[in-house]
């Protein structure tokens, strides 16, 4: 994957939360323990962190870029990106929109070949990038059902995600449902949702 696929998922998330200002952020994130605005929040987190493992020159592959994290309540999040509420859902969202081009912007300039952590097993940029689209793409999905919105990405953005980091995901169905059911959040026909699931983040060839 590419940083323009990092882009487009990310102003596709932003274009479908805009509409959103008006609404209650504070709402449960569909199934998760998090509000709609710490799991945008999350997504900030989580594509600043790609890229910043992707930063350094000779990156670990046992460990993280040490940033400091904390989790402002018991049960929310562990981050290092917080947005100050006082900017309400503009604020929030100016943070995501950056964010993404931040990784975006280390996708496209880091060597193909660098190697970076990541829990799941080191990881490329174009790993990187992969990783990035599936929490806009999934995280979306929460924060979707929690402010009632509609969300239902393209499906080749989707499957090309599914074919970088879950190359053993049915092939049968939709790339939409397929996607949600690889990160548990969904049944697929004779298969039921997944209560533990991870990604292969490994280089392809």
């Amino acid at each position: 994957m590419r940083a323009d696929d990092v882009t487009r998922a990310a102003g596709l998330a932003l274009e479908t939360l805009a509409t959103a200002s008006h609404l209650d952020w504070q709402q449960p994130a569909g199934d998760l323990a998090w509000s709609c605005w710490e799991t945008v929040e999350h997504m900030s987190d989580d594509l600043f962190a790609y890229a910043a493992q992707l930063g350094p020159a000779n990156p670990s592959t046992s460990t993280h870029v040490p940033f400091g994290w904390q989790q402002r309540r018991p049960g929310g999040p562990a981050l290092t990106i917080f947005v100050d509420p006082a900017e309400g859902p503009a604020g929030l969202l100016q943070v995501f929109e950056t964010c993404a081009a931040l990784l975006a912007a280390m996708v496209a300039a880091t060597p193909p070949d660098r190697l970076s952590f990541h829990n799941y097993g080191a990881s490329d940029p174009a790993g990187f990038a992969a990783m990035g689209v599936v929490e806009v793409l999934v995280h979306m999905h929460d924060v979707a059902a929690g402010l009632g919105l509609t969300w239902s990405p393209p499906a080749d953005l989707c499957a090309v995600a599914l074919r970088r980091l879950f190359p053993a995901a049915p092939s049968g169905d939709a790339p939409w449902p397929t996607l949600l059911w690889a990160t548990g959040r969904a049944d697929l026909p004779g298969l039921p949702a997944q209560t533990g699931w991870t990604w292969d983040g490994a280089p392809r060839p």
